[in-house]
């Protein structure tokens, strides 16, 4: 896998880079200038693009759309700190295939880059009740069809989609219900192709907009 990376902390990039290195991927340039960046990723073509949200010359948003404006086509995905809401919606909006916090642990940036080069949209876990909160005003369409599909669920299923709702990943849900990560990525699978969705969000997005886990919602 070949990133690059556009961030104008020198001591972050630093870092990522070196991180990311010693697990074998590949960064083909980290800089802190947006326009030098933005004329790297043509020239370097890398498999995916990681952008700060905040930055001086300009936002991580307005590189987006710039890169987008180029037909730039590999996938990009926000690399931040921030976690309001606006910004989730504006990036996913604006085209970025990920939203990913500075704070996740390394394995699961790893894991959630090499879903995004997949072709997966991936937005970290503690964010995806905040997006599935802003979505579903805008999903209510769907009212009827996930009625029918929540049907289809087994009592496990719809525990482990509660836990989906909460933004949790697969190695908490398997903590937190005492079975293995496998076992997990299984019912995830399945949940998904029943409630006929692509991602983990638009599953939550279901369950939130069904209330589905209102009901003494203690989930371990």
């Amino acid at each position: 896998m070949r990133v690059l990376m556009i961030d104008d902390h020198a001591l972050f990039r630093m870092g990522l880079s070196e991180l990311l290195e010693r697990r074998g991927i590949e960064v083909v340039a980290a800089v802190g200038d947006c326009d030098q960046g933005i004329a790297w990723v043509e020239e370097k073509a890398p498999d995916v693009v990681l952008l700060d949200m905040r930055m001086p010359e300009m936002t991580g948003l307005q590189v987006l759309q710039e890169l987008r404006r180029r037909d730039v086509t590999m996938p990009i995905a926000m690399l931040t700190t921030s976690r309001e809401e606006s910004d989730v919606i504006n990036a996913l909006q604006g085209g970025a295939r990920g939203y990913l916090l500075k704070d996740m642990e390394p394995d699961d940036l790893i894991r959630a880059l090499g879903d995004i080069v997949a072709g997966q949209t991936v937005v970290a876990p503690e964010l995806t009740i905040v997006l599935a909160k802003a979505v579903s005003g805008e999903a209510n369409h769907q009212g009827p069809p996930s009625h029918r599909a929540l049907a289809e669920l087994t009592p496990r299923e719809l525990e482990i989609l509660c836990h989906l709702a909460e933004g949790q990943s697969n190695k908490v849900i398997a903590r937190n219900l005492g079975i293995s990560d496998g076992t997990v990525k299984l019912h995830v699978k399945a949940i998904l192709r029943k409630l006929d969705v692509h991602s983990r969000v638009e599953a939550a997005v279901i369950a939130v907009e069904e209330n589905i886990c209102g009901r003494g919602g203690e989930s371990g």
